[in-house]
């Protein structure tokens, strides 16, 4: 499998990578724009610009959108993170021109019918009343609000109703003018695709944009800072977020593998500590995620009422034992998990379309494979055990608590606990 990347000369850039013995391909736009790059009365538009390349073109009908991958037997699909906007499709290797035709489309030809961005305008609220229903998802934006607080980077993806309800046909098109150049723009494909061929539809579809420079995110810095709500909810939903690495930072890959010792699995020590001896919780679960200039490491746990209390200091002690007595056993094992879901997650196409616009977007080319197993490898015991340490008592840290938690303890207690 070779990876080949292009340029246009007005800055469009083209990534692919060629999969022998598949039949199929996922081709797609990625546009680094998202919900960060949104100023405060902008928040959500990025999303619902995202919904309305699918409610009709200069060529196509919305129905037509749709008809024209599906009887071919394909799919195709968006969504908008705080750093990229993406549209893409999955189809059979005969059906890449059709589906880079659709695709390019809908990214460059939308016309925001006024009946139709009113019908997307109540989807998109019943989707942000949906997300107030569903406390795992809600207690996710009220952490991010608190850990990047009055920053793009805090504000929800969806964007609040009042904003939602008040965009105009020229607010979508404004914010097209102002993000959607060709220099932001990332074409990637990978299965059943030929790169030459990839580069021509580019040309004519792309080549005449004219080169225009997307306003710059705002620099993100972590706050930290405490959001709770009392609810009658059969659970109390518990989240901890601490500031770590962007992804240009190597450090991300130490980051990473503590995350996936601490809690990425059933053999991590918050699993075994606080669900397999204690009983507390069903679900608990550590992660790292990270974005240009910053990063989190999160850890999200729901349980009842009366143990909430119990579940956040055992969560803080094992954070801190952690810097103690991490072992190579359990490095090595994150180590193997973190490459094999890697590894295992770029044998579809779709995945490895993904991995190949956001490397693209980050580092402007394609690390081999190699490289960054290579890193992975490179993270000793000892660096992580160092990074358990900040993290357990200097890393800053927010907190979000949703449910039954007046007997929660506080953002102040446990940065106490922290300390002591």
């Amino acid at each position: 499998m070779t990876v080949r990347q292009d340029q246009l000369k007005n800055g469009f850039r083209i990534v692919s990578e060629n999969m022998p013995g598949l039949q199929s391909a996922a081709i797609g736009i990625w546009v680094t724009a998202g919900a960060r790059n949104e100023r405060i009365e902008q928040n959500g538009i990025a999303h619902f610009l995202e919904h309305m390349a699918f409610k009709g073109t200069e060529r196509r009908s919305a129905l037509q959108i749709a008809e024209a991958i599906e009887d071919v037997g394909g799919y195709i699909n968006a969504y908008t993170s705080r750093e990229v906007t993406a549209y893409y499709a999955r189809v059979l290797k005969d059906d890449v021109a059709l589906a880079m035709d659709v695709i390019g489309d809908i990214v460059l030809n939308p016309i925001f019918d006024p009946r139709e961005i009113e019908v997307e305008r109540g989807v998109i609220l019943q989707e942000i009343g949906q997300a107030y229903d569903t406390p795992d998802d809600v207690i996710f934006d009220w952490l991010q609000e608190q850990s990047y607080h009055d920053q793009p980077l805090g504000r929800t993806i969806l964007g609040p109703s009042e904003r939602v309800s008040a965009f105009s046909r020229e607010d979508l098109s404004g914010f097209v003018a102002e993000h959607y150049g060709p220099e932001q723009m990332i074409l990637s494909a990978a299965g059943a695709v030929d790169h030459d061929a990839l580069m021509k539809m580019a040309e004519e579809m792309f080549g005449h944009l004219q080169p225009r420079k997307g306003l710059i995110a705002e620099a993100a810095k972590f706050t930290g800072g405490e959001a709770r709500q009392e609810k009658e909810l059969e659970q109390a939903h518990f989240a901890l977020a601490l500031e770590s690495p962007g992804y240009r930072d190597d450090a991300i890959y130490t980051a990473q593998i503590y995350s996936t010792a601490l809690g990425g699995g059933m053999s991590s020590r918050l699993f075994q500590e606080v669900r397999e001896t204690r009983g507390l919780c069903y679900t608990i679960f550590a992660q790292t995620g990270a974005y240009a200039d910053t990063g989190t490491t999160t850890i999200y746990a729901g349980t009842s009422a009366d143990q909430v209390g119990e579940l956040a200091t055992i969560t803080i002690d094992e954070m801190k034992r952690a810097a103690e007595d991490m072992s190579p056993e359990e490095v090595a094992r994150a180590r193997a998990q973190m490459k094999a879901g890697m590894l295992m997650g770029l044998e579809s196409p779709s995945n490895r379309a993904e991995r190949l616009a956001r490397l693209v977007q980050i580092w402007g080319r394609v690390p081999s494979l190699e490289d960054t197993v290579a890193k992975i490898d490179a993270v000793s015991t000892e660096d992580v055990r160092a990074f358990a340490e900040t993290m357990a008592v200097q890393a800053p840290a927010a907190l979000a608590l949703y449910g039954p938690v007046s007997d929660a303890p506080t953002l102040v207690e446990l940065q106490e606990r922290r300390a002591a």
